[in-house]
């Protein structure tokens, strides 16, 4: 066994070994806000705004973020819930980048979309490019299967690629409606093209819908052709996206074994966009609000390993002390993207609103805006 020095726990965070750490604890926790008047102030101009702000935070913020939240959900509830206030002047949303796309394409033009720290993006969202998804479809194109193919993108994409998808007669779709998309794209066609995450679209395909892994290949956008044949474009059902969540994607099937071997009887609760091997190892699969109300309901003094983003983790666990809730992994923790909109970038944007200043303003194009709007609307007409 190679030698722990005391340079390396250094670097961890806590001088702990990272093989030890349990529960829902991380090396190198989010440090604390510096100004101690930051709550104050963050209230002070949340008071001042009123009803002019609605204020959104996603699951995965920082709980010195989300206190201030009016609504709490995920990426789609969050955008619903930015729909159903067209009285709110600004729509505050503590999230990341496609979220904010996400609220000012359905919300009324008066609207204001603003996202506190504008480097809070999505890596997932970024695996995949308009140039990119182009090309992909002339690809399509040339293996004579683009007519044929319905464009599936997950919610977890930019404004371009909803409007690429509304563009070709595609749908969006969440977590938690994956299947009902995909059953109603292979009513319009006989293949699919998901984007960007293909562990969501794999694992929604074979192990809700019947379908084989032989009938997925995987699309990879830095490889001529996307690194496949014409035939086995042709031969393929799911054309999956070379792409996925950065904190999701790294759990393993390890991180399942070791859980059952140090908790007895623990429940592993993963959520889909997880690899195939761990979600076909889980005990329960499901999207973010999924997970939440599984907890709620499990029974007291039971045994719950979770595989989503450590933020949420650790709220479920306070929140249900009867239940042994643990981080699924012991190296994984935050999602860094996410955790840019902290307390002090949340402050500058309601101080500024409330000072009549508008910064970090979000907007699609009405082009883009009318294309994406098409898939969403599809997706809301799913039954």
């Amino acid at each position: 066994m190679p030698t722990t020095t005391p340079a390396a726990l250094l670097l961890l965070g806590r001088s702990a070994d990272p093989r030890s750490e349990r529960g829902v604890e991380c090396p190198g926790d989010l440090p604390l806000p510096s100004d101690p008047d930051l709550v104050a102030r963050a209230r002070a101009a949340r008071d001042r705004l009123g009803d002019r702000a609605f204020v959104l935070g996603h699951h995965y913020q920082r709980d010195e973020v989300i206190q201030f939240a009016d609504v709490t959900g995920d990426s789609f509830k969050l955008a619903q819930q930015a729909a159903a206030r067209p009285d709110a002047e600004y729509i505050v949303f503590c999230g990341v980048h496609f979220m904010a796309e996400s609220a000012d394409i359905l919300t009324t033009d008066h609207q204001k979309v603003v996202l506190p720290d504008l480097a809070a993006g999505c890596s997932m969202a970024d695996m995949a490019t308009h140039e990119q998804v182009e090309e992909c479809w002339e690809t399509l194109a040339e293996a004579g299967v683009a007519d044929t193919t319905v464009p599936v993108s997950y919610m977890n994409s930019s404004a371009d690629i909803k409007a690429f998808t509304g563009r070709h007669g595609g749908t969006v779709c969440t977590s938690s409606n994956a299947k009902r998309a995909l059953e109603w794209a292979f009513e319009q066609g006989e293949k699919v093209l998901f984007l960007p995450d293909q562990h969501l679209g794999r694992n929604t395909a074979v192990l809700e819908m019947g379908l084989s892994l032989d009938d997925c290949v995987v699309y990879n956008p830095h490889r001529p052709n996307g690194g496949l044949t014409h035939q086995q474009l042709r031969d393929a059902t799911m054309i999956l996206w070379r792409g996925h969540c950065s904190v999701h994607g790294r759990f393993s099937l390890d991180s399942v074994n070791d859980v059952r071997e140090r908790i007895p009887g623990v429940n592993v609760l993963v959520h889909p966009e997880c690899r195939h091997e761990v979600v076909s190892a889980a005990d329960v699969v499901g999207s973010t609000e999924k997970i939440i109300k599984v907890l709620e309901e499990a029974p007291a003094g039971s045994a719950w390993a979770v595989g989503t983003e450590l933020n949420l983790v650790r709220r479920l666990a306070d929140r249900h002390p009867d239940k042994e809730i643990v981080f699924l992994d012991k190296t994984v923790c935050f999602c860094s993207t996410m955790n840019r909109i902290d307390l002090p970038h949340l402050v500058r944007t309601l101080e500024s609103l409330a000072d009549g200043q508008v910064l970090n303003r979000i907007t699609v194009d009405p082009e883009t805006e009318h294309l994406a709007k098409l898939a969403l609307d599809q997706m809301l007409r799913l039954p």
